[in-house]
């Protein structure tokens, strides 16, 4: 988020709304956004009715730069005001404001989880909203319910001057990246990435460091990124997964993520490590 900006996360609202707030709206995992020329914005109004849509519900996110920030969930179905759309957050990456889109990206979440959880998994007794912390409580049995988030691995596995790319089924066509896994109840980040590239692709890690995490809104994961030494063995694909994976250097790397996900900025660290280097050194 940009140093100039401040977003202040919160839970209660203010008693009182005089002052235009940003609203970000949703129908299923789409962003209600105003289309212009080559960019796209987030109403910014004193009350989401001056739109004309009637909002199924309503959270509260905390503050940007001293204006509040508001979820909602739009019924199925609901027609977009002229000169409005909806659209999925990758297709707004880079068209709209930065902070903006990563209050979107967690705003997004919430709502699918409001959605997801309205009844308690213990009892089946209808849940309600805390209003002292993000989660919803049973008010038949006590259980609390946080929003659901899924700890996920990425790791950059490096051998010299190359690093191990593979494709997934699901990558769109030709795209190339870094290995990614769930973590497993029980285990340590660090033994997530040595299974999940021992399994994916067969080889062994070692020298296992933490690069930098990412909230990842499709549907509603954190990853934790990391690097890793080659330790040894051959790639040996797990086909149920992986499509294909090798070893490449930065002269011939494949089409390879955008900008928003942190696997570019894992590969995008290698790629300056490796300008900044020797060409002799391996």
């Amino acid at each position: 988020m940009d140093k100039n900006k401040r977003f202040i996360s919160g839970i209660v609202p203010p008693m009182e709304r005089s002052e235009p707030a940003w609203w970000l709206a949703f129908q299923g995992n789409k962003l209600l956004v105003h289309l212009e020329s080559s960019s796209v914005s987030i109403p910014c109004l004193v009350e989401f009715a001056e739109l004309g849509l009637t909002p199924l519900d309503q959270h509260y996110l905390g503050r940007l730069d001293n204006r509040h920030c508001y979820a909602v969930r739009l019924a199925e179905g609901t027609v977009p005001p002229t000169g409005m759309s909806f659209e999925g957050l990758r297709q707004v990456y880079g068209r709209l404001d930065k902070d903006l889109f990563w209050i979107a990206a967690r705003a997004v979440q919430i709502v699918d989880w409001d959605r997801t959880h309205q009844f308690c998994g213990r009892c089946g007794t209808q849940l309600r909203i805390k209003t002292t912390e993000r989660a919803k409580e049973c008010p038949q049995c006590g259980l609390l319910h946080f929003p659901r988030l899924a700890p996920a691995i990425i790791v950059l596995v490096e051998r010299g001057r190359e690093l191990l790319l593979a494709r997934s089924r699901h990558f769109l066509p030709g795209i190339y990246s870094v290995l990614a896994g769930f973590v497993e109840p029980g285990e340590s980040l660090e033994e997530t990435v040595e299974r999940e590239v021992k399994e994916e692709v067969g080889v062994d890690v070692k020298d296992i460091r933490y690069f930098g995490s990412q909230n990842w809104p499709f549907p509603h994961s954190l990853m934790i990124g990391f690097t890793a030494t080659y330790a040894g063995g051959e790639i040996s694909l797990d086909d149920s997964e992986i499509e294909d994976a090798g070893w490449f250097t930065i002269d011939s790397l494949p089409p390879i993520p955008g900008k928003i996900s942190i696997a570019r900025k894992l590969i995008d660290w290698f790629v300056a490590k490796q300008d900044k280097s020797p060409k002799g050194n391996h």
